[in-house]
């Protein structure tokens, strides 16, 4: 293995990739992971995290907070997944991706030890991570957690303070079949005596992050009772808002740099974290905020959040990929003006494809694909489930020629809309 190319292919064929092959591929429980840790000396306590945790949003709510602490002059660590274009997408300082010959070396260097312990693809990453961070030696680190946060490998940091971003219903069959089983895992995050934020207050859960917080005697927060963020417009691919803080003005005319209307929920968790993290000696002023929010994504790479490709027609994708992201892409959709609408859609075999498709518009015009991973669902089985719900279009099962087709067929004044999976919008040649 000299090549990061020949690495990687490695990692996927010799470890279980959950993003490849679903449940199977993952561990229960954290022995695994803090046998890694220990055996690397415990690098997960070399540096400070936030820890962050939620069905939806989490990815948003990371990407924001690492650049708003970029923006105050730290060097950020950033752990997320899963990745759109490179695997080293998934491990960052101050916006770069780990060097591609350090995960060479790393995976060279602690193979015996992978194929004694077995990891799964996931632990092998986190490990990577953390060890990466200690060697770059970051003033913080943000931590995303992959799946659920109980039992999600990253569970073993001690960070500064946890984050928990929206609730919905996604890997039932992993994490549960309602929303209190899902936050009772997600919920599993909570420390002993390190504060807890939760994004938004969903009465149904809210119980539920109560009731743990109690035990763990860690101070909760549901940031949505502190923080009001009024969407005001959408200028130059910016959302502009005024942001208030227990009824007073903080933030006039404050620019998100992520222009999906959902992401006030996201950002008033992303403030209420970064308030705690200035009680613990940070130094965050209202100008990292500001820059933070409005340049995440020249600060930190992030990708596919309402992401435009391209305008007359305007072109966007979005990784929105359960009910409740549908939803919002859905709910955003409805801030523009257009003729026709064009959606290119696919799916993984594991999502509630019945909910998904009762949701879409029926007056859309559709080509339905797939990406090219097992767990994804043929686009041919999407396609005849759509037609039992009055959806019209056809199967390209490529993205990409989807995408060509849907353009060509698209006058100026149309929209196409490319979504459904993390995996199909990975895979769009122009991303």
């Amino acid at each position: 293995m000299n090549s990061f190319k020949e690495t990687v292919k490695y990692l996927y064929e010799s470890l279980p990739m959950f993003e490849k092959v679903g449940s199977s591929a993952l561990k229960s429980g954290l022995d695994n992971i803090s046998a890694l840790c220990e055996a690397l000396n415990n690098p997960q306590n070399s540096f400070p995290s936030v820890h962050i945790a939620g069905t939806n949003g989490k990815g948003s709510s990371s990407h924001f907070l690492a650049a708003v602490l970029q923006s105050a002059g730290y060097k950020v660590g950033l752990f997320t997944s899963p990745h759109l274009k490179s695997f080293a997408e998934r491990i960052k300082v101050n916006g770069e991706n780990i060097p591609e010959e350090v995960v060479v070396d790393f995976v060279q260097s602690h193979k015996g030890l992978f194929e004694k312990l077995n990891p799964s693809f996931f632990e092998m990453t986190t490990i990577l991570g953390f060890d990466y961070f200690r060697s770059q030696k970051v003033d913080i680190a943000i931590i995303e957690t992959g799946l659920g946060g109980r039992l999600d490998s990253t569970n073993i940091v001690q960070p500064l303070v946890s984050l928990i971003t929206n609730i919905s219903l996604d890997h039932q069959n992993i994490l549960g079949d309602t929303l209190p089983q899902i936050a009772g895992e997600k919920a599993g995050i909570i420390k002993t005596d390190i504060p807890v934020v939760l994004s938004e207050r969903q009465e149904s859960v809210a119980d539920v992050f109560i009731q743990v917080a109690q035990k763990q005697k860690s101070p909760i927060t549901f940031a949505s009772s502190e923080f009001s963020l009024i969407n005001k417009r959408l200028e130059n691919g910016n959302l502009i808002l005024d942001i208030f803080h227990n009824g007073n003005l903080i933030y006039k005319d404050l620019r998100s740099g992520l222009p999906g209307l959902y992401q006030l929920k996201n950002l008033a968790g992303v403030l209420k974290t970064a308030e705690i993290l200035n009680q613990k000696g940070f130094e965050i002023d209202e100008t990292a905020i500001r820059k933070g929010i409005k340049e995440v994504v020249a600060l930190t790479g992030l990708k596919g959040r309402w992401q435009v490709l391209g305008i007359d027609p305007m072109v966007v994708c979005d990784t929105g990929h359960n009910e409740a992201g549908i939803k919002e892409v859905l709910n955003q959709l409805k801030c523009y003006s257009y003729k026709r609408l064009f959606i290119v859609f696919g799916m993984v075999k594991d999502k509630d494809v019945s909910k998904i498709l009762t949701l879409l518009p029926k007056d859309a015009i559709y080509y339905f694909c797939m990406p090219k991973i097992p767990r994804a669902l043929e686009a041919e089985i999407l396609f005849q489930e759509a037609v039992k719900f009055g959806l019209k279009g056809t199967v390209e099962k490529d993205v990409n020629v989807a995408l060509q087709k849907a353009q060509a067929a698209a006058s100026q004044d149309d929209f196409i809309f490319i979504g459904g999976s993390t995996f199909v919008v990975s895979e769009l040649d122009n991303l």
